[in-house]
């Protein structure tokens, strides 16, 4: 399902001459479509990717996984400026999904692990304050804090602090995921081992077949293998559409494992 048809600048004329308006995709940008359920955003570090999606995540308003949401993140505030300069248009338009980059994963993690430390402490005052009262009084004090504890082990079971990056991240898409959404995702590679990147691909499939839209930003050649994908590559400006075997990505890792001494040795 095609949820966001596409993005596209208001005015092309003055437009500020700062960040991120001084990043070439950015400044010769004019409409980005996005044709197909999942869109790949690619490119070197620096040409304005992140940039873009971070802007897209602020233009339709999604709700962030992370410390901060897009109205009130900071680090967000120039891609604000940004986001009021673009229109959105939509084949239909929905607000379930979600905006994450990497980094904002461990800052979530620790939040989750937070509530759960938070949660297991308050049981235990709640045991100490009703010690030889009644049980259903007891009971109906601990409810909230249990319920707490039990919804956290529900969605992610022993608990995303206690697993390994890779692990906890599969685990947050596979508790967060839900059909008819729109998902922005900046580089979801970063703690995913190969393997976890193509369970990561296992779950993209299930999810565009219960009608979810992906934007994802990223540097695998694995995830960017993803069938039918329209990739877009923020090297050129504006963003041009690239064959996956045409990708630097690809053709450099190709070229790496066939024959890596010849790579090293010049290093």
């Amino acid at each position: 399902m095609i949820h966001l048809r596409a993005i596209a600048v208001k005015a092309t004329t003055g437009l500020p001459s700062g960040f991120p308006f001084s990043v070439p995709v950015i400044r010769a940008l004019r409409e980005l479509s996005f044709p197909t359920p999942v869109t790949f955003l690619v490119g070197e570090n620096g040409s304005g990717k992140s940039t873009l999606m971070e802007a897209i995540a602020c233009v339709v308003g999604s709700v962030t996984v992370g410390t901060e949401g897009v109205d009130s993140d900071a680090t967000l505030a120039p891609v604000r400026k940004l986001a009021k300069n673009l229109s959105q248009s939509w084949n239909k338009r929905t607000r379930k999904g979600f905006f994450l980059r990497a980094e904002d994963f461990f800052g979530y993690a620790k939040r989750i692990s937070q509530i759960r430390t938070d949660a297991a402490a308050d049981l235990q005052r709640v045991d100490k304050e009703y010690a030889g009262r009644s049980d259903y009084a007891k009971m109906l004090a601990r409810m909230p804090h249990a319920r707490t504890i039990g919804e956290l082990q529900r969605r992610y079971g022993e608990g995303l602090d206690a697993q390994s990056h890779g692990e906890s991240f599969l685990k947050l898409f596979q508790s967060r995921l839900v059909p008819d959404g729109l998902y922005l995702l900046d580089e979801p590679e970063a703690p995913l081992s190969p393997l976890r990147q193509l369970a990561f691909l296992s779950l993209l499939k299930e999810m565009v077949e219960a009608n979810c839209q992906f934007i994802i930003a990223t540097h695998s050649p694995i995830i960017l293998a993803f069938p039918g994908a329209t990739i877009l590559s923020c090297d050129s400006a504006p963003p041009a559409v690239v064959d996956y075997d045409d990708l630097e990505h690809v053709t450099l890792t190709r070229d790496f494992l066939a024959d890596p001494e010849r790579y090293l040795s010049r290093l």
